[in-house]
């Protein structure tokens, strides 16, 4: 290998280090004194309860670990947004776990903990997966109680998420394994089956002490809400469970007598691997997200025997489209080339740019995908649509919007993979979270923005610059360095993947390594949900 493939491959592994560090951060929840204090009272933790419940936790696929990264600070933090969320197998059944971390604020739900329990219930909801709750929550963080508690997307839409899943026979089952108080009592009474765990689970809309504050009556928690009272007075739960792993044993024991799931009918064969090294990923990519290199060279990697069978493979060359197979399901793949190509008429044509042609093609074989009912597979690293007259008078913007129509009106399920570059509105062409992708991962060499930390902190700098004229001052070439680095610093932190995956503009940071078996997770998942509208794009058909 080239000294250039070398210098990748080190800049790669090293942020993969970073990824693995900081995910090992996160998964400590709220601390080692806090998870021993759990083991004392008899409990497990959320990830000790969603392993023992799986039947490979090595082969399932964590969502939003990163929520909350580096956010509120000022109330001490959020580690993965205080609960866990997890597409895996239980007895042999495909399905979402949500766990609350009661380490983490005794469970409590911060804004990002409303909006990472919504997206995992969009996500059983779009592809028909059983829903296991497993709840051990102290219910909203009062101190942020506005920014969770009444808007469409806030703790409530919780609840008519279980009442649309109910009415669409998704099973949920809930099981309460520590405090479940106030509206959070609604979850798992409005699940198919609620279990309860004696002497540390309870249920109340309010607990003891608001009780007697409220109407003087004295009570201790045990009698007002717990496994005894709701199993055998109020009804309220269906089983008592001695302890946690009687609990989860008997999660496994229902979920195991569901029938079989419908199907979508996506075609799978016997899996292969790519023939060519899947660790040469790391030298292939470059360090510098500028820098050219040959998105096939990636697909021949992650593709099985690497065969990648190109559509229009002369005609719009910034974006790739073709037929392969991952892990044994059929995809289309549709990926933004990163090499500066040349037209049959000598025009240069720079990577990872959407030009007209290519938009076309890209939104043809979208199309095709849909009426073979074929899953999509999005691989980004765009920094937007060609600008400039020339592109203008060719219609660019006409050819875009059939694009991202085509991307908004898919029938078929989407997955996108962030590798490098998703500015502006290429993040939307090329399906971005506003366009519902299933499944939403990016590489730890991602960034998300309008545009990049460079091109951004320019023209910030010249409105700064303007501004500061208007009001008589100048400033020298040392100062106007100075000026653009604390721009750029501010600028490039937002554009970090870990500060979309924060906030849940991607599902995760993963390794190169992972995309397969995220993608393959994906499409089994989806094949639970059969397609139930045709592909239709309105007054842009093509």
């Amino acid at each position: 290998m080239n000294l250039k493939f070398n210098k990748n491959e080190d800049q790669n592994k090293l942020l993969l280090s970073d990824l693995k560090k900081r995910l090992a951060q996160v998964r400590k929840g709220g601390g080692a004194k806090r998870l021993e204090k759990l083991h004392n009272e008899g409990k497990m933790s959320a990830r000790e309860r969603v392993d023992y419940l799986l039947d490979s936790p090595g082969d399932a696929i964590e969502i939003g670990a990163f929520a909350g990264y580096e956010m509120y600070e000022e109330h001490g933090g959020c580690p993965s947004g205080g609960v866990v969320t997890v597409i895996g197998k239980v007895s042999g059944r495909l399905c979402m776990v949500v766990a609350n971390d009661a380490t983490v604020k005794a469970g409590a739900w911060f804004p990002i903990t409303g909006k990472k329990n919504l997206r995992a219930q969009e996500i059983a909801m779009e592809n028909r997966l059983p829903i296991i709750y497993l709840v051990d929550s102290a219910g909203v963080y009062l101190p942020m109680q506005d920014e969770i508690f009444p808007d469409k997307e806030h703790f409530g839409r919780i609840f008519r998420n279980n009442a649309r899943m109910s009415s669409m026979g998704i099973p949920q089952i809930a099981a309460v394994m520590g405090s479940c108080v106030a509206g959070g009592a609604y979850l798992p009474i409005m699940s198919d089956e609620a279990l309860i765990v004696d002497k540390t689970g309870s249920i109340f809309l309010a607990g003891s002490y608001l009780v007697k504050a409220a109407i003087g009556e004295d009570i201790d928690n045990e009698t007002l809400g717990g496994a005894t009272t709701h199993c055998e007075i109020s009804g309220v739960t269906d089983y008592k469970a001695a302890d946690d792993k009687d609990a989860l044993n008997r999660i496994k024991s229902l979920i195991d007598k569901l029938g079989e799931p419908d199907s979508a009918g996506f075609n799978r064969k016997k899996s292969q691997q790519p023939v060519k090294d899947v660790n040469e990923i790391y030298g292939l990519l470059p360090g510098s997200r500028s820098e050219p290199y040959d998105m096939v060279a990636l697909i021949e990697r992650l593709v099985d025997g690497g065969e990648f069978e190109q559509y229009k493979e002369g005609f719009g060359k910034t974006i790739l489209c073709g037929y392969a197979r991952i892990d044994g399901w059929a995809v289309g793949i549709v990926a933004n080339q990163r090499q500066v190509v040349k037209t049959k008429k000598g025009e240069m044509r720079f990577g990872g740019v959407i030009y007209s042609d290519s938009a076309d093609k890209a939104t043809r074989f979208i199309a095709n995908c849909n009426q073979k009912k074929i899953p999509l597979v999005f691989l980004q690293d765009v920094t937007g649509f060609m600008v400039g007259s020339k592109s203008e008078h060719g219609g660019i913007i006409k050819d875009g919007a059939k694009m991202v129509n085509a991307v908004a009106n898919s029938v078929v399920p989407k997955f996108t993979i962030v590798i490098g570059n998703s500015y502006g509105a290429g993040n939307y062409a090329m399906c971005g979270k506003a366009y519902d992708p299933r499944l939403i991962a990016a590489w730890p060499s991602a960034e998300l923005a309008v545009m990049s930390g460079n091109s951004a902190a320019k023209v910030l700098l010249q409105i700064e610059k303007a501004r500061l004229k208007k009001q008589g001052e100048t400033i020298d070439a040392e100062k106007e360095k100075e000026l653009f680095e604390t721009i750029k610093s501010r600028y490039d932190q937002q554009v970090s993947p870990y500060y979309a995956a924060a906030r849940l503009w991607t599902d995760a940071i993963i390794d190169p390594l992972d995309t397969r078996k995220w993608i393959s997770t994906g499409i089994e998942a989806a094949n639970h949900a059969p397609i139930d509208r045709d592909f239709n794009m309105g007054v842009l058909q093509v």
